[in-house]
């Protein structure tokens, strides 16, 4: 996917720091704006993941850094809920101006609260997504609720929320009290998905069942079974990210997305070095894939690796050619597995005779039929399968042109 860096300036003349995330195709069927959690930024990893999932299902994404917070300007004290509500707001208006009305708001803890109020005050809104959402806006005081007697009394002090200091006022304070959400959440008569974690020890389950008892159908559930707060396990919050994509799907119509031009190849593989780590869009005429490299290596893992393509290549062409010899000699062959492993390998291991010993690229297939065969059909199946047009592309002496466009 490809993400571009935006700069949205706030009603109060604050820029807010903004990423727009892009489906491989660079061509959004609608667009999305998440809202993060509550002294968070859009950089955590579980808003990278669940952005980055929703573009998989042709959405464009913006996550943003509410004001005083990550790269946006303004004070930690301006990042109240009206604030927050507000940012959203200017985002909204932003997109809508630049790029495509948003149809989508998916909130994150406070976030799915401000998410909530937003898709209230905005028509272009179609659905909310909610994660780990408080029911009641002051929800939140508590974490700074015993230095209460302070903030009267000095005005301003500094209070510390995860670990990181932030300073807040008499104002900030009150502001949470201003909104009146379940009564919102009942007004709202949109599609709303709730999606919170049993086991969630900073905002408690009964919040999600709160909302959902507040809000009118069409209105969703899903649990997030020995998730955190914070989704701070990478299949909880790309599970997350997957979920609400194929739920909006209900509430969007179906469009085609048209694909970015190979230039008369066959595919196209781009990689932006400024704003992407290792993963890479792979479009052909008609189908788009991600490729990356594992996290043992540096990569963020959104996608099989370049080895894992050349394999699974392997594989597919080898149980085609099976389908395929099968069928015109009216053999009972039912199912295909085919199981291949890459790896280098010496000469030695291998018990070949060279007059340099070296290491060898290496691909290990093994087949596994299902089906009413005798033992001549599986070892004539054995053989077929080492003949098809990958297989002899892989062992023939290949030349690659490479020039510049």
């Amino acid at each position: 996917m490809k993400n571009i860096k935006l700069h949205i300036v706030n009603n109060k003349g604050f820029k807010l720091q903004a990423y727009l995330e892009l489906p491989a195709n660079q061509k959004p069927n609608n667009y999305a704006i998440f809202a993060h959690c509550f002294s968070c930024n859009s950089t955590l990893s579980a808003v990278k993941n669940i952005s980055r999932s929703l573009t998989n299902h042709g959405f464009g994404v913006v996550r943003f850094d509410f004001t005083g917070l990550g790269r946006s300007e303004g004070e930690f004290a301006d990042s109240h809920f009206s604030g927050n509500v507000d940012d959203l707001l200017a985002v909204n208006a932003f997109i809508t101006k630049e790029y495509k009305a948003p149809s989508l708001l998916v909130g994150h803890s406070l976030g799915g609260a401000a998410a909530i109020v937003a898709a209230y005050k905005l028509d272009n809104i179609k659905a909310v997504a909610t994660i780990g959402a408080p029911a009641t806006v002051d929800h939140v005081t508590h974490l700074f609720s015993h230095d209460a007697a302070e903030i009267a009394e000095k005005g301003e002090v500094e209070v510390h929320i995860g670990g990181r200091p932030f300073k807040i006022n008499q104002d900030f304070v009150r502001d949470f009290k201003k909104t009146n959400l379940p009564e919102i959440t009942k007004k709202l008569r949109k599609p709303i998905l709730v999606m919170h974690s049993p086991t969630d020890t900073i905002v408690g389950v009964e919040n999600a069942q709160q909302i959902y008892h507040n809000a009118h159908h069409p209105k969703s559930f899903i649990s997030l079974d020995s998730a955190d707060h914070l989704l701070t396990n990478t299949v909880d919050s790309m599970y997350v990210g997957s979920i609400i994509g194929s739920w909006a799907q209900r509430y969007f119509p179906q469009e085609e997305n048209s694909m970015i031009s190979t230039e008369g190849e066959q595919l196209v593989g781009h990689l932006n070095l400024l704003e992407d780590n290792f993963t890479t869009s792979i479009q052909t005429k008609k189908h788009s894939f991600i490729a990356d490299e594992p996290e043992s290596i540096g990569g963020d893992d959104f996608g099989p690796s370049p080895y894992d393509f050349l394999s699974a290549g392997l594989a597919a062409c080898t149980v085609m050619t099976l389908k395929m010899y099968a069928e015109r000699k009216k053999w009972d062959l039912q199912e295909v597995f085919v199981y291949i492993t890459y790896s280098k390998k010496h000469s030695d291991d291998l018990g070949l005779s060279v007059d340099k010993p070296t290491r060898f690229d290496y691909l290990e297939k093994k087949l596994k039929f299902v089906g009413n065969l005798d033992e001549s059909q599986v070892q004539r199946l054995k053989e077929i399968a080492s003949k098809c047009p990958v297989h002899k592309t892989l062992q023939s002496e290949v030349i690659i042109d490479t020039s510049m466009v």
